[in-house]
């Protein structure tokens, strides 16, 4: 039999240590045999072969070695060692108390070298080093499979370890490589919500986490979410989810040189946008990318190199790692890095990334004077300017060799004056362009400052969009032409782009100015865009907002967005809406909206809170590049924009954001996408293909919605109860059918999402829900096989919910098992195989009640077993029927033995904090009174899924607001938005 121990387990096993086993603990250095390296050079030990306790984390042996081995002082006096021992042992102590991130943090400092002793004479502190990352052969190198670690009650096997000086530095999950519905996810899942969450210290030194099922490979850091596992991928020329990529990602991720470069320069601690602290590693694209700059750097040729990683991929993060590692290299001679970008508010957003990354010695050069002394007084920092202040540099500001120049969105100022001005203030600088855009013919500029002759097609590094959506680093896109009776002819749009841009060539600028003029008028036209704003509103409410998400509508100029705002506040709250423009002219109109860039930063902060009130922003030029807000899904766009500034603009929209965004969606009011090839008019070969319409979706829905009805052929629909679940379960016989079927489901159902609503829909209504509700109730009730058996979309719940029918059937369990003479007529039944599949539908109801609860997964794999065994043929009906009723027995022991479901638990406590502190002279007492009321009509209202349906939350928000209406606290918006989350939370 085939499973993951003796198939994906051994294949990883095997390309790491090249089948060599060790039966002692192996000396430093890479594994060799006859001076070659076995596999890529780690040692594979048996964990009964490791000199450790299950409740040890570390190897403690093995880092005293390291110890005395890589530190003279403690060479000197090996009792010091346990000193050492003593302070790493404190902070795996500290991880249920400061969180594991905090305490992974200060392992990371530890491990990095970053941390010193009074070990010198006089009791002078030194650098106490754990790895040597100078010299790869002083460390030990070790591979391990089933490392039991035991915290307290709780323990848990990882199926692989990778040891570095005795630190379990990479853990890897293998799955079962034979069904379908099993994947990465799953492994990813186990390590996030499993290990994590109940043996946290195992993680606090953890590099990275590895999941695989044997066709794909994925890898995270501590607490990060499944959806943000990255893949690896550094050899393009091997296909993805074939076994030879596989085995070149598995040998390239966990070679031991990569392993300790992550550590040591792709791991960053940051400050997210609520202050939380948060792991950020690398993705492979910007450790490919990043590894580039630093050995042309240190090669010393060429001077120049061009980086295109497609719109959301990562660039600014990339331009941290370059920037940290290039002043950590010695060869380098404490180097100055300058980061240029062309706009104020990309300024504000890189140095953003780069404080909240708290990278070191990092200063902002704020005006040209500011920048002129830094470099004139040689300042050996990271930089951050706009291209700008060097616009009165006069001659050369510094003349070293060791500068390298950043420049992101190299495409747009590097070919006038100002790129000039740059080069000649830095003559000898390394200059590096960074762009999110692929190159045009009126571009080739661009590969002219920054394109090495030495690179193929001039790109140093690069990352398209199509690598970006097979990764799913980035979101496809969809556009949906709406109200074409209000677009505008294609020359109108052409001439007015040309206008607003400035690409004026040769043309004659009054009689464009003229055309300008005439576009204004037809776009402001008050009953066009009445007519839009009605529907951008009914758009946004029917599509957009059941699933949480938020929009951005683009209009002609600042005029149009008071125009725009005004005609929106007749169809949606006030406080959903904000304009964001830079109101820097004289007109009165616009004074309002003069802000700080605090004050506007703590805006789009509220923007990007799921929870907040505010849902659209209404601008004309600001946020359209450099703007980062992964809830933003949908554009509403009525500007003429095309080429660089449209890309830029609508992959604002392609960010990824939890498992139910499956894609950013642009509406167009003007007719941009009329034609997609005019309007993204590029060199690379199809990209138009980055853009798809809604329509090109509708077409695929009738083959789909077939695809999964063919698998029920002869079912009787109208048939509801057992009788039609029965009928239809009957269809999907093993584990093989029902994952295929599932598959085929999954992507329906985000057709489905997609395009809902839509007239179109209406005539598939009936099959879908039908579809739906089948899909649910096959569904494995243990949580296994996320990537296709997941929850349902927030358009799907609302529609099934609205009218069930299939699943209207008896939850009689429990007087079946408690009754003996009911249980005996069960027994006894003429037809065991329709009774036992009656049986088996209550029991998996009951059970996907508890998904996530592991008090209940050995039931849900014991149920699964079963079902396995009898559609084998190894047990006929009656001892099926006996084994469920035994389950069913054991089930209803286990929801009797446990206590009510912790997180409402929470969800109350949380409530009672929340009120205490809101307490009045007219609410003395009466704090439990209303959590109460508040929680016993939460319950009534709610539904599985309400989160993300409209319906759900008008339900649950509708109950909360006469709650508080009862106690005089319904006038408090701030106290309103706080219990709600909290019920949305924990509810």
């Amino acid at each position: 039999m085939f499973n993951e121990a003796n198939t994906v387990e051994a294949f990883i096993r095997d390309i790491l240590c090249g089948k060599v086993t060790q039966t002692t603990p192996p000396q430093p250095g890479l594994s060799r045999t006859n001076r070659k390296i076995n596999g890529v050079g780690w040692h594979y030990l048996p964990s009964q072969n490791i000199p450790r306790q299950p409740q040890e984390v570390f190897v403690e042996t093995f880092v005293r070695d390291a110890l005395i081995r890589l530190n003279p002082e403690i060479a000197a006096n090996p009792n010091r060692a346990e000193e050492v021992l003593y302070r790493l042992r404190a902070i795996l102590l500290s991880v249920r108390s400061d969180g594991l991130i905090r305490a992974n943090e200060e392992f990371t400092t530890w491990l990095r070298g970053d941390r010193t002793m009074p070990f010198g004479t006089n009791y002078e502190h030194t650098t106490v080093r754990l790895i040597d990352f100078d010299n790869l052969e002083n460390n030990q190198y070790i591979l391990t499979s089933q490392y039991t670690y035991r915290a307290g009650a709780e323990s848990r096997r990882a199926d692989l370890v990778l040891l570095v000086n005795g630190f379990p530095l990479v853990l890897i999950e293998a799955k079962t490589p034979v069904r379908k519905a099993v994947s990465w996810v799953d492994g990813a899942l186990q390590v996030h919500d499993d290990y994590e969450k109940y043996v946290p210290e195992l993680f606090a030194c953890n590099v990275f986490s590895v999941a695989t099922e044997g066709k794909e490979i994925r890898y995270g850091s501590i607490r990060m979410p499944m959806e943000l596992w990255g893949t690896w991928r550094l050899d393009d020329d091997t296909p993805p989810n074939s076994l030879a990529g596989l085995k070149q990602a598995i040998a390239s991720l966990h070679n031991p040189s990569v392993v300790l470069d992550i550590l040591n320069h792709f791991t960053l601690f940051a400050t997210d946008k609520k202050k939380r602290r948060i792991k950020i590693i690398c993705r492979y694209q910007q450790y490919e990318a990043v590894n580039k700059i630093v050995d042309r750097v240190l090669a010393g040729r060429p001077r120049k190199g061009l980086i295109w990683h497609f719109q959301g991929s990562g660039k600014s993060l990339l331009m941290v790692f370059a920037a940290q590692k290039m002043r950590l290299q010695a060869r380098l001679r404490n180097p100055t890095v300058i980061i240029v970008v062309d706009r104020l508010d990309l300024d504000a957003q890189i140095s953003a990334t780069f404080h909240a990354s708290d990278i070191p010695n990092l200063v902002k050069a704020e005006t040209r004077a500011e920048l002129e002394k830094l470099l004139k007084q040689d300042t050996r920092k990271i930089i951050i300017t706009t291209i700008f202040r060097f616009g009165e540099a006069d001659g050369v500001l510094n003349p070293r060799e060791n500068i390298i120049v950043l420049v992101d969105e190299a495409h747009r100022t590097q070919e006038g004056d100002l790129g000039i001005k740059m080069r000649a203030a830095l003559p000898n600088a390394f200059l590096f362009g960074f762009t999110g855009t692929p190159i045009n013919q009126r571009d080739r500029n661009t590969f002219y400052a920054f394109g090495a002759e030495e690179d193929e097609r001039g790109y140093m590094s690069r990352y398209g969009f199509e690598e970006s959506l097979r990764d799913r680093a980035t979101l496809p896109l969809h556009f949906e032409p709406r109200l074409l009776e209000m677009h505008i002819d294609h020359d109108a749009i052409d001439q007015a782009y040309a206008e607003l841009t400035g690409g004026l060539s040769d043309l004659d600028r009054e009689n464009l100015a003229k055309a300008a003029s005439r576009m204004a008028v037809l776009v402001k036209a008050p009953e066009r865009i009445a007519n839009i704003c009605a529907d951008i509103a009914q758009h946004y409410q029917e599509k957009v907002a059941p699933n949480g998400f938020k929009a951005m509508v683009v209009t002609y100029d600042q005029e149009c967005c008071l125009l725009y705002q005004a005609e929106l506040e007749k169809h949606l709250p006030k406080e959903a809406l904000e304009v964001i423009i830079s109101a820097t002219g004289k007109d009165e109109r616009f004074k309002p909206y003069q802000r700080t860039r605090d004050q506007e930063e703590k805006l789009l902060d509220r923007f990007r809170d799921r929870s907040d009130q505010m849902k659209i922003l209404v601008v004309t030029a600001k946020l359209l590049t450099g703007f980062d807000a992964p809830i933003l899904q949908a554009m509403y766009l009525d500007k003429p924009l095309k080429a660089h500034t449209l890309l830029q603009a609508i992959c604002r929209t392609n960010r990824t954001y939890g498992s139910q965004k499956t894609h950013g969606l642009v509406v167009d009011y003007l007719g941009v996408f009329d034609d997609v090839a005019q309007a993204l008019e590029f060199d690379e070969e199809g990209f138009q293909q980055v853009v798809s319409g809604i329509a090109t979706l509708k077409n695929q829905l009738p083959g789909a919605i077939q695809k999964c009805l063919v698998y029920f052929l002869g079912v009787d629909r109208s048939l509801t109860g057992y009788e039609g679940l029965i009928a239809a379960q009957e269809c999907l016989p093993n584990n093989d059918t029902r994952d295929a079927f599932a598959a085929d489901y999954s992507h329906l159902s985000n057709l489905w999402e997609a395009i809902s609503p839509d007239p179109i829909l209406q005539q598939y209504e009936v099959d879908y829900k039908w579809l739906s509700q089948i899909y649910v109730s096959v569904q494995p009730t243990t949580g296994m096989g996320r990537l296709i058996w997941h929850a349902l979309g927030a358009k799907t719940i609302e529609l099934i919910h609205e009218n069930i029918t299939v699943e209207a059937v008896r939850d009689d369990l429990d007087e079946i098992v408690l009754d003996a003479e009911l249980l005996e007529v069960v027994l006894n039944s003429p037809d065991p195989r329709k009774k036992s599949q009656e049986i088996e539908i209550k029991i998996a109801n009951r059970l996907r009640k508890h998904i996530g609860n592991p008090r209940f997964l050995a039931l849900s794999q014991r149920l699964e077993a079963i079902k396995e065994r009898h559609e084998q043929g190894q047990i006929y009906s009656v001892t099926f029927l006996k084994e469920l009723l035994d389950l069913a027995r054991d089930l209803l022991i286990a929801e009797k033995d446990t206590p009510v479901e912790k997180d409402e638990d929470r969800g109350k406590a949380a409530l009672t904090e929340l009120f205490t502190e809101v307490r009045n002279d007219q609410t003395p007492k009466m704090v439990e009174r209303i959590v109460n009321d508040i929680d016993e009509i939460v319950r009534l209202v709610r539904f599985p899924g309400w989160q993300q349906t409209s319906a759900g939350e008008r339900e649950v928000k509708q109950a909360l607001r006469k709650t508080l209406l009862k106690y005089a606290l319904h006038q408090d918006k701030e106290l309103f938005g706080k219990a709600y989350e909290y019920i949305r939370q924990y509810y």
